[in-house]
């Protein structure tokens, strides 16, 4: 009988366990990190080019262009930015690495490293230039 117990008791736990650990979601992977920098970023680059024609129409109005001018410049940059990136990350992987987390070698992990940061710097690169550039037409 000591047994029986002591065997329902160690399957109990084991099952609540194994259950538990299955819940469990998985962290995301650097590159599904990275590709969420990019789709968080890339609905913002319509964003740049309304905001670049709102400038344009507005130093129509006005003689003081040079702010204006600055702020349309830092946009067009980054929209830029963002159109490079985005061809050299792809020049960098395969569509399998990206959409269905093909095994990368350690070069292309190294790549991968290198595209974070970028890819970070880009978000802030456009987030800033966006944010300027509705302070100027408020």
């Amino acid at each position: 009988m000591k047994n029986l117990v002591l065997i329902l008791s160690i399957l109990a736990i084991s099952l609540t366990t194994s259950c538990k650990d299955s819940d469990k979601k998985e962290a995301p992977t650097q590159m599904q990190e990275v590709m969420a920098v990019h789709d968080e970023v890339m609905p913002k680059m319509s964003t740049i080019g309304r905001l670049i024609s709102k400038i344009d129409e507005k130093m129509q109005e006005t003689d003081s262009t040079e702010t204006l001018l600055n702020a349309q410049v830092e946009l067009k940059t980054a929209n830029k930015a963002m159109m490079e990136w985005m061809k050299g990350f792809g020049n960098r992987f395969e569509s399998d690495e990206i959409m269905k987390g093909k095994a990368l070698s350690k070069e292309k992990q190294q790549f991968l490293d290198e595209e974070e940061i970028k890819v970070k710097a880009l978000r802030d690169q456009m987030n800033s230039s966006i944010k300027n550039a509705e302070a100027l037409l408020k």
